[in-house]
């Protein structure tokens, strides 16, 4: 492991060789340290940044492996698996020079944060499943879609909706990072709980979305689905589960459902918000969040 000369929670942009790639991260803020994983996969970590929960916590916003200034695997697109994440977030953590992190992840990402808490649990004080679900695959497909056709329903008279319809029916078809970055944009204001509403707020986020193809398949080529509905009860880090009430990719039925299987977690639904609770409601979410930070080091202490 090589690493930039600076101390490794400055604040700033660093780098940190692992395993031959270079991982690329942003350090914000002040307080005890928080590691935030963005999702997609494949989405740009800044649409992520979290100012008002930067005022309580000292956030570690890696570049995932693939996207950005980051490296690429030799399989890529393929092989991002979690697994994969998990060892460079592993890695990470243990460059950061602390004894324990906390640990952000965000839809993908709360995919990795939860795989990485139930294997690697060690040196996580605690983790925060933002938007995240306790498995992939047919059945996450299809209530998303549900959700989807909600959505479409109460919008059918806006003129933008057939682009964002659209939008979700190339998802299939992607195979470059342009096709990805047109995609996530088209795709957003589904995304939002009033993003029409609120567009002038929002817009500027949409216009800078940027995100990299990555595949979804193993090294193998086959599809790397999730399911950890198993192995939940045995999580034994301190959980905070956050969702918007109106998220259409991991909603509330998820959101309950991870709440039921890990043993003294807490739910957090944010009522005005879909799947950026923390651009729609940036002091809720960042309060919340600081609660659970602080609760989990009072009861360590």
């Amino acid at each position: 492991m090589t690493t930039s000369a600076t101390e490794p929670l400055a604040a700033g942009t660093h780098t940190v060789e692992i395993d031959g790639v270079v991982q690329r991260y942003h350090v914000h803020g002040t307080g005890p340290v928080c590691v935030a994983h963005s999702g997609g996969p494949g989405i740009a970590w800044e649409y992520l940044r979290m100012p008002a929960l930067e005022r309580h916590l000292t956030i570690v916003y890696p570049e995932p492996i693939g996207t950005g200034g980051s490296g690429h695997l030799p399989s890529h697109p393929h092989g991002y698996t979690r697994a994969r994440y998990s060892q460079f977030l592993g890695a990470l953590v243990e460059h950061l020079g602390v004894p324990e992190v906390f640990l952000l992840g965000h839809s993908h990402g709360g995919f990795v944060a939860q795989y990485h808490a139930l294997h690697h649990p060690e040196r996580i004080a605690g983790v925060i499943l933002y938007e995240s679900a306790p498995l992939t695959g047919p059945e996450h497909g299809a209530e998303a879609m549900r959700l989807v056709q909600s959505f479409a329903a109460l919008h059918a008279d806006h003129p933008e909706l057939p682009e964002v319809l659209a939008a979700f029916q190339a998802i299939p078809t992607i195979s470059d990072d342009a096709q990805m970055t047109a995609v996530a944009r088209g795709l957003l204001p589904a995304y939002f709980a009033d993003y029409w509403g609120r567009e002038e707020e929002f817009a500027p986020m949409r216009a800078s979305v940027r995100a990299a193809h990555i595949s979804g398949l193993d090294e193998n080529l086959s599809p790397h689905v999730i399911d950890d509905r198993a192995d939940l009860g045995s999580l034994t880090v301190p959980t905070l589960v956050v969702v918007g009430r109106h998220d259409v990719i991991c909603g509330v039925r998820w959101a309950e459902e991870l709440h039921h299987l890990i043993p003294t977690s807490e739910l957090l639904i944010l009522e005005n918000s879909g799947h950026f609770g923390h651009l729609e409601e940036p002091e809720a979410f960042s309060q919340a969040a600081k609660r659970f930070v602080t609760a989990v080091n009072s009861a360590d202490s």
